[in-house]
């Protein structure tokens, strides 16, 4: 009878066990993902940058597949030289966003914030 009651105890931890890992490596995962989304938002926010240094007048909505992700960042003119820059990245489930202001153009772009949403 000790042995059944022994016998059952470890299947009960080996099951605990295996399914904690399962969960764990899931969460690992989501992690993973969350990281590498967040590096994609910030290189679209990036490029968002670059087409602003290219084109003065630049506005506009684009998309771009980065790695595993993808991106997507809009440039809005507020008037003057301030700008508002939203850049979303999502690599499998994870979707993480930037939004940037710029208040100067000239000698060079002047940030004045870039903040995770």
């Amino acid at each position: 009878m000790s042995v059944l009651i022994l016998g059952a105890v470890g299947v009960a931890i080996t099951v605990s066990l295996l399914l904690f890992g399962t969960g764990t490596l899931s969460s690992l995962n989501c992690w993973q993902q969350s990281i590498q989304a967040r590096m994609v938002a910030d290189g679209c926010a990036e490029e968002a940058l670059q087409q602003i240094r290219d084109n003065s007048s630049y506005s506009g909505t684009f998309t771009i597949p980065i790695g595993s992700g993808s991106c997507t960042y809009t440039v809005n003119n507020l008037g003057g030289d301030n700008r508002s820059i939203s850049a979303g990245g999502s690599v499998g489930i994870a979707v993480r966003r930037v939004s940037i202001t710029i208040d100067q153009l000239n000698p060079q772009l002047n940030i004045t914030s870039w903040q995770e949403n």
